[in-house]
């Protein structure tokens, strides 16, 4: 009987403990993990965040950047870590529904081990060659390829990465040969293209606006309904006749699976309530040419059951295998 009343004491005092810890959350620093290098778009919301949120939340917020690993590593941590709101995850979509299908003996799973909280933003990546390439359009970029297979290629982020996505499905499509050089995010792919290291890539607006304005890059297509209105010089995808191989870049914010919903609620409300700070949407949006989400929780995971459904496909169409 003893034994009975206290565990019915206890599942009764649950609840109120968690209303209590949550009221008092955060008690300490709060780390935003980014599995990418600085200097990315990424990289610049989430530091433009976390200034928001510092005095929001009483206590000092910072980014964490644990790049490499095709963003394995850094995701793990915040798989593995306390679910209590202190450790969060700011990524892109493949570290959330790429990478299962693509890497076995992942040391978490996306879907099961870290809990949505907001979608922020969808990106729309461009489709970028260095000036020595002989093409102006996504049907010259194939002409080309054709004229030298095996010849050309590209920086990826890694395996499934979103230019390996478009990549591997143009491929696939057309029938051209390409060649892949991963490296170790999107900033080192974008300064490789540059370079002539290789001679294309994938990047949005927050990562090639200046590289274009200089010459030193050219925009072909831009995955996105409409054109961007940065650059309505840039076709579509859609529009060059390949709509099918958009990746549908998006970042997110999630925490370690266990972290209360209403907490997460409350995360998710605070950091839309940063997005419409003038120095983030002045400065990290609107001109990178972002479709702003910042929704709750349950609207991140049914976008993520979605995307991870499309992801597979896409996957499936770029010829990509798990290894």
């Amino acid at each position: 009987m003893l034994t009975r009343r206290f565990a019915l004491a206890s599942a009764l005092a649950a609840p109120a403990l968690a209303v209590r810890a949550q009221a008092s959350w955060p008690d300490r620093q709060v780390r935003i993990v980014v599995p990418f290098p600085p200097g990315g778009g990424l990289d610049a919301l989430g530091r433009a965040l976390a200034v928001e949120l510092s005095p929001r939340w009483g206590q000092a917020v910072v980014i964490d950047n644990r790049p490499g690993g095709s963003t394995v590593p850094g995701t793990d941590i915040v798989a593995k870590a306390a679910p209590d709101g202190h450790t969060l995850l700011l990524t892109a979509d493949n570290s959330i529904t790429s990478n299962p299908h693509v890497i076995r003996g992942l040391p978490h799973d996306p879907l099961k081990d870290l809990a949505p909280v907001t979608h922020l933003v969808d990106v729309h990546q461009m489709v970028l060659v260095h000036p020595s390439v002989d093409a102006r359009d996504m049907a010259g970029l194939v002409a080309a390829a054709k004229a030298r297979p095996g010849v050309l290629n590209f920086g990826s982020y890694g395996t499934a990465s979103q230019p390996h996505l478009l990549f591997g499905a143009l491929m696939a499509a057309t029938g051209i040969e390409l060649v892949q050089v991963p490296y170790r995010g999107l900033t080192p792919a974008v300064l490789a293209t540059i370079a002539g290291e290789v001679q294309m890539t994938l990047a949005g607006v927050a990562s090639s606006r200046e590289h274009l304005a200089a010459g030193t890059l050219r925009a072909l297509a831009v995955g996105r309904p409409s054109r961007l209105p940065q650059l309505p010089e840039v076709p579509t995808l859609a529009e060059a006749g390949f709509a099918q191989i958009d990746p549908r870049t998006w970042f997110g914010m999630l925490a370690p699976a266990g972290t209360p919903e209403a907490l997460r609620t409350r995360i998710a409300a605070d950091i839309g309530a940063a997005m419409q700070a003038p120095a983030v949407a002045e400065r990290h949006l609107a001109p990178n040419g972002y479709t702003v989400h910042a929704g709750t929780p349950a609207e991140f995971a049914a976008f993520i059951a979605a995307d991870y459904a499309y992801k597979a496909e896409l996957i499936r169409t770029a010829g990509i295998t798990a290894s």
